[in-house]
């Protein structure tokens, strides 16, 4: 049985790859030309704008998971065209040459309101202004309806395994003006593969759940990690709430992260 992968190259799919070859499953990755996939995946080159490359990396699969993205842009119309056309296209090449397959997206758990008053709960009404969150809300909506077999996952700040993610958040704490107290859910690389391989069981089939560890951490504390110190403040936070999402479902579902906190991550050498 095989499972395709799309954004299989990037930071979380390509870590995602490695660990489902090390479970046995086969893999198959639909890359863009030129791109480097690990030895034992099956490639197939193309994106989720090419319909021939798209009948072909979907043919036979058993499973799909959906990682393409675009999101580190100032181009919100590419950002729209990837995130919600692209997946739009990928739906209806499962629909037509894959429908028994089962449909794994990643989403994010920025669609919270930055104005709520506790942790995002999957059932939350949802209203981000920002044009990748907003973009994958829609994608959500699509898959949501699609009529196939779906689960969403919304994972949180993704670090670990050398990603570099964390060695990031010094300069988006400048760039962004934010508070070095302002926390965030956290997932470290190695559990966001044990959310997807789960997922692929059936475990979260049409549900959208959210991912994260047992203990949301601040910028501060992120930027301190790999031993940077950012400038501190005294005044209160805008909003504790948000950047956190809550995980109840996902723990009764049966995800239990291996890396509880990023505290731990950095006792075992793991960043």
């Amino acid at each position: 049985m095989t499972t395709l992968v799309t954004g299989g190259t990037g930071l979380v799919g390509s870590r995602l790859l490695q660990h489902l070859l090390k479970a046995g499953v086969e893999c198959r990755a639909l890359v863009r030309p030129g791109k480097a996939i690990p030895d034992g995946v099956e490639a197939v080159e193309g994106d989720l704008f090419n319909a021939v490359a798209l009948r072909k990396a979907v043919e036979g699969v058993s499973a799909i998971v959906h990682l393409a993205a675009v999101f580190r842009t100032l181009d919100e119309k590419e950002i729209w065209r990837a995130n919600l056309d692209g997946t739009r296209a990928l739906i209806a090449a499962v629909k037509l040459h894959a429908p028994q397959a089962r449909f794994v997206m990643a989403s994010t758990c920025l669609v919270y309101d930055e104005g709520g008053s506790r942790p995002g709960l999957e059932d939350d009404e949802l209203h981000p202004s920002q044009a990748y969150p907003a973009s994958k809300v829609a994608a959500e909506k699509e898959l949501c309806e699609s009529g196939l077999n779906w689960s969403v996952l919304r994972l949180p700040f993704v670090y670990g395994d050398g990603d570099e993610h964390l060695a990031a958040v010094p300069a988006i704490v400048s760039r962004m003006k934010w508070h070095p107290a302002q926390t965030f859910s956290l997932a470290h690389q190695r559990d966001v593969a044990r959310a997807f391989e789960l997922a692929l069981t059936g475990a979260m089939d049409r549900r959208i759940v959210n991912i994260a560890d047992d203990a949301p951490s601040t910028l501060y504390d992120m930027a301190k990690a790999i031993g940077v110190t950012i400038e501190s403040c005294a005044e209160p936070l805008k909003n504790p709430w948000w950047g956190r999402a809550d995980t109840t479902l996902s723990r009764s579902l049966g995800f239990i992260p291996t890396v509880a906190t990023l505290g731990q991550a950095v006792r075992e050498g793991i960043l």
